[in-house]
């Protein structure tokens, strides 16, 4: 029986509809699909679609807009929880618009984690010789080093061993942490979270590190380590976005079934021009095949 994997659109607004429309045009192998989005965009594929309301215009279109995101979204969940998928890939939303809805998360990996029953996850970004799994995500820079923990360093390097193990199928893989000051530190000169939180969580880990910043990314492309752990959000996206832009592939670890979606955001200012690049959302489509073939799901250890 192939493998069935639904489609969000993401925010109708923006590039969604159109790079998956790009996508299904000449589908990957390997999996039959389902789109879900507004009705009249759903029923312009080539596959089924599952319509989930209609856009309306004129000052309510943010809140229209994030509506019709959240529903899909939240409908493709309930599918994938009650098996009747195996993956879901998700389209770029815009937090504005899901904010003004009433879908008041940081984005989509803690909003997953809550519609499936409050789980924990991480949040990888892959590209072809290079995985970067986020300890903190959508958080200012100044509450950083508040939520940068020993637990919470631990908690995502298992879930991330896991994930390899289970739907990348490397066992026993070697995790890199990155250092969250300049020089890890040097020596408590730059600060202390180095030392006292990094290197401890490494240790537990058994995984390489603190290494700055400026080496680790190079040493994991070259294949010292199958993926690093990265303190916060923007020290590990400018790395897999400098080494694959438009070809990275963001995958919510933890979860009880594989979710993917593409590296990049709405491009409102493009939009409807018949010209955004669908790279990043075909490979978002393929890993997720990729992943859900393999017939076993990463959780979070003891989830």
């Amino acid at each position: 029986m192939p493998l069935r994997i639904a489609i969000t659109v993401g925010d109708p607004r923006g590039i969604g509809p159109e790079i998956v429309e790009k996508v299904l045009q000449d589908p990957p192998p390997g999996a039959d699909f389902v789109v879900l989005g507004p009705d009249d965009i759903v029923a312009r594929y080539q596959v089924p679609g599952i319509g989930v309301g209609k856009m309306v215009s004129g000052g309510a279109q943010l809140q229209s807009a994030g509506e019709l995101t959240g529903r899909a979204v939240e409908q493709a969940a309930r599918m994938a929880m009650d098996g009747e998928i195996q993956a879901m890939v998700t389209g770029p939303a815009e937090k504005r618009a899901l904010h003004a809805a009433g879908f008041e998360y940081p984005g989509h990996t803690e909003w997953l984690a809550a519609l499936a029953g409050g789980v924990d996850v991480a949040m990888m970004l892959a590209a072809e010789g290079l995985r970067v799994v986020l300890v903190t995500t959508h958080i200012p820079l100044s509450q950083v080093l508040q939520d940068l923990t020993v637990e919470r360093v631990v908690r995502v390097g298992r879930i991330t061993r896991q994930a390899l193990g289970d739907w990348f199928g490397i066992p026993d893989a070697r995790l890199a942490v990155c250092a969250v000051n300049p020089h890890a530190g040097e020596g408590g000169l730059f600060g202390d979270e180095d030392d006292t939180v990094l290197a401890p969580a490494a240790a537990q880990l058994d995984a390489a590190g603190p290494l700055p910043a400026d080496t680790v990314f190079l040493k994991a492309s070259r294949g010292e380590f199958h993926a690093v752990l990265a303190p916060y959000h923007d020290v590990g996206m400018t790395a897999i976005k400098m080494v694959s832009f438009g070809k990275g592939v963001n995958v919510t670890l933890g979860l009880p079934f594989v979710r993917t979606s593409p590296d990049h955001g709405t491009a409102f200012d493009i939009a409807g021009r018949g010209i955004a690049d669908p790279a990043s959302m075909r490979k978002a489509v393929e890993l997720a095949i990729e992943l859900a073939a393999r017939g076993t799901h990463a959780t979070a250890p003891g989830g």
